[in-house]
């Protein structure tokens, strides 16, 4: 009788906590598969045909990267209930909050143009015209935000998550193509680390804005925010904790095989083909494959980009709604109707409809500047990383709940890596017969 009431007690025990991990995961999954938004990825779809698998190793550093970042979004937004904007302004006065604020609302905006040059490239392959696409996909996203209830909003756009696993068996798909090589060289570029062509400007170019398509300033704002308006509290951090890791697997997870699908189709394909963007990628794939495969690999990498492009939308115009609205004092919450925070669902809407309307200026050099912002992204970063640092490590915010001595090594190490590899780039653009260039 006794080892069967401890089994009872073990089952509910279980049963209970597993009941709150799935009551507190949302925000870090939401947070990290938003991240490989559109210009993601493009940008692992060129990763991938420009170079194969020989920079798989970079998702090996950027996993613990991500993780060990968004952590401490979670922490801090548990145990002050604030938004990182209010934290900062709070925390460092207004030159510096204002600063953060201006990087953070520039950015995004950059940043949000590429979700519309995803989201219109990849409903063209339907046939769709741009215009038809900046209205629909404007109209859907003020319509999920509308709800007033942060449980709506999470739970739609944990259903648009699942769809990012679709590019899973394409990259199956290409490593059945003739000239592919076998999955041996897929471990080799991940285990191994290379620098293919050197350490010149072009491979770290492309290292830079992967690192700054993984790991974002908004990715801090939003998921801190939304912990607080989640309602997660002190006893949630563990749980919030595995949530957070659960996204970052799972994001350079779907990194991979995107790199592993334009590896295989077009970097060792005899000539390699070298695509530019995510809507080349997947019109250039339907000749490849075999047997029909290439049309639904197509049809797969369209639906996967416009998934991307939606998510990283809804995800970085709620991150600058609710960071100005933290510091205005506005009301800035998804459990408020429009009549009760007016100002958070304007600026949204300011932010969906301006960098939409940038798409459909013709002529714009939308493929460059997709590669520019993930850039631009990783060289803004440690500032947001210093901030980030600065407060866990206070007692008066954080108390018991501030950084060990182990997570101070992994994260500063994480500031020191990123600013390194944003000197290198400069030095190298500036200076290119340093390293090696004509």
């Amino acid at each position: 009788m006794y080892w069967l009431s401890k089994s009872f007690h073990f089952a509910n025990r279980t049963k209970r906590r597993l009941f709150i991990l799935f009551a507190v995961l949302g925000p870090g999954i939401i947070t990290m598969v938003a991240d490989n938004d559109a210009g993601g990825i493009s940008t692992y779809s060129v990763t991938g045909s420009k170079y194969g698998f020989k920079l798989l190793w970079i998702l090996l550093i950027l996993l613990p990267m991500a993780y060990f970042i968004q952590e401490m979004t979670v922490r801090l937004g548990a145990v002050t209930k604030r938004g990182h904007a209010e934290a900062i302004f709070e925390g460092f006065g207004k030159f510096w909050g204002w600063f953060s604020l201006g990087d953070l609302a520039v950015v995004n905006w950059l940043t949000l143009i590429t979700e519309y040059v995803g989201m219109t490239a990849a409903m063209s392959l339907f046939g769709v015209p741009p215009w038809l696409t900046v209205i629909g996909v404007t109209t859907v996203l003020l319509a999920i935000v509308m709800s007033g209830k942060y449980w709506t909003f999470e739970k739609l756009t944990l259903l648009f998550c699942a769809f990012n696993v679709v590019y899973v068996p394409a990259a199956f798909w290409a490593m059945k193509a003739p000239t592919a090589p076998g999955w041996n060289e897929v471990w080799h570029g991940l285990f191994i680390p290379t620098l293919p062509g050197g350490n010149g400007g072009e491979v770290l170019f492309i290292i830079l804005a992967n690192i700054g398509t993984t790991i974002t300033p908004w990715q801090i704002f939003f998921q801190q925010s939304s912990v607080v308006d989640k309602g997660l509290d002190l006893h949630d951090i563990k749980y919030g904790k595995i949530d957070t890791f659960a996204g970052s697997l799972l994001t350079c997870l779907v990194a991979a095989f995107i790199i592993i699908t334009t590896g295989a189709a077009f970097h060792y394909h005899n000539p390699p083909i070298n695509v530019e963007d995510a809507k080349q990628t997947a019109e250039a794939l339907v000749p490849l494959l075999p047997r029909g495969e290439g049309h639904l690999a197509r049809t797969l990498f369209a639906i996967g980009l416009f998934d991307a492009g939606f998510l990283g939308a809804l995800c970085i115009s709620l991150s600058t709604s609710w960071a100005v609205g933290e510091v205005f004092g506005w009301a800035h919450s998804l459990n408020r109707s429009i009549k009760q925070a007016p100002w958070f669902y304007v600026l949204y809407f300011f932010m969906l409809l301006t960098a939409g309307l940038v798409v459909l200026i013709p002529g714009a050099p939308l493929i460059m500047i997709t590669m520019f912002v993930q850039v631009v992204a990783v060289t803004l970063l440690p500032s947001a990383l210093v901030f980030l640092l600065l407060i866990l490590n206070d007692k008066q915010f954080m108390g018991a709940h501030v950084n060990t001595r182990w997570q101070n090594i992994a994260n500063w190490s994480i500031v020191l890596f990123v600013t390194l590899m944003s000197t290198l780039f400069a030095v190298s653009t500036l200076f290119p017969r340093l390293f090696g260039a004509k």
